[in-house]
């Protein structure tokens, strides 16, 4: 689906600097904020209910505890960028990076209003 897809806390966008933050502080914030999606000129907002956070190389369940790859590029840029993975060859799961340039940090939306469970979410929106 074609859109636009942004964060907002009290109908503000949330501006790149709260996602250049450690990744534990920025994901308990995330809760209660809304993924927003504009199409055709009409908005639908969704509560973001669950998170997951992936810190580092070190933290075994983050993609870049391999290192740098092509397919963890994105991880190591700049905080505030989404990007979208398929896991498993059935499910694309949205995350949001997060910290500092050069250091594999992001968050995993995993639940917003009453959809739980990552990939549900990413269908369920679209979001591909």
């Amino acid at each position: 689906m074609m859109g636009f897809w942004y964060i907002v806390r009290m109908n503000t966008e949330l501006p790149q600097s709260f996602f250049q933050r450690p990744v534990l502080e920025v994901a308990p914030d995330l809760l209660g904020k809304y993924l927003v999606r504009t199409h055709d000129g009409a908005e639908k907002a969704y509560l973001i209910t669950d998170v997951e956070a992936y810190d580092g190389e070190t933290d075994l369940a983050c993609h870049a505890s391999k290192g740098r790859t092509p397919r963890t590029e994105v991880m190591y840029g700049e905080a505030g960028y989404w990007y979208v993975y398929l896991i498993y060859g059935l499910h694309n799961i949205v995350n949001i990076v997060t910290g500092d340039t050069d250091y594999p940090a992001a968050v995993m939306v995993r639940g917003v209003g009453a959809i739980d469970g990552p990939g549900r979410v990413t269908k369920a929106l679209g979001i591909n």
